[in-house]
């Protein structure tokens, strides 16, 4: 168990960011590689309403089950206690929480880079997302370094974002006056910075989106 304490910022121009990231001293830890995320909740959406979510994360390499807690304070960081577990078998997990009686509230997808710095404190990271709603950079450590990574990157607090993909994904959707369904590729993305077009699919109450982190 950890405390969570992030930001997200809007990337208007992908390769000028990824520049000045080296510039300050970053490097890449993993190649761009595909993540899918799912959120499941119960028929009644006790953990939306409670303001947390479990979320099943998979990767080329790993699979991750994450339970999020609610949000701590209302500040300009998102902080929230995180529980976070490695596990081997994605479709075994899903079958479990089924059986629980939890099923599958909201899915999305992104392409994530991470980069870091040697000299930076323990869970200090930056990831570039890649999403089907645009490019965002999700900055996560302490706030004093939050700060600093943001400021020299050329950010001010004011641009600041603490709603998670799926609140961002429901604003995208009503700005585009498309359905809110799942934030999900329509095909799987080759150009770095080159987001597509959320895929289309059945009809679902807004609601659900609102936990997606």
């Amino acid at each position: 168990m950890r405390r969570e304490i992030e930001i997200k910022l809007p990337v208007h121009d992908p390769r000028a960011l990824r520049r000045r990231l080296v510039d300050l001293g970053f490097r890449r830890v993993s190649k761009r590689y595909f993540e899918r995320n799912e959120l499941f909740d119960f028929a009644d959406r006790q953990l939306r309403k409670k303001g947390s979510l479990l979320r099943l994360r998979s990767e080329p390499r790993r699979t991750l089950l994450t339970f999020k807690g609610p949000r701590i304070g209302s500040g300009r960081f998102k902080e929230r206690v995180e529980i976070e577990a490695r596990l081997g078998d994605a479709a075994a997990v899903t079958g479990i929480l089924g059986y629980l009686g939890m099923t599958v509230a909201f899915r999305y997808e992104k392409y994530r880079t991470r980069y870091r710095r040697s000299s930076d404190p323990p869970h200090a990271e930056v990831a570039f997302d890649e999403t089907p709603i645009g490019v965002y950079l999700e900055v996560e450590g302490p706030k004093r370094w939050i700060d600093e990574v943001a400021r020299g990157l050329g950010y001010a607090p004011r641009e600041y974002i603490t709603a998670s993909y799926g609140r961002l994904y429901l604003g995208w959707c009503k700005a585009h006056r498309q359905e809110a369904t799942d934030m999900v590729f329509r095909t799987r993305v080759a150009s770095p910075g080159a987001p597509s077009q959320p895929r289309s699919a059945p009809r679902h109450r807004d609601e659900r989106l609102t936990g997606a982190s």
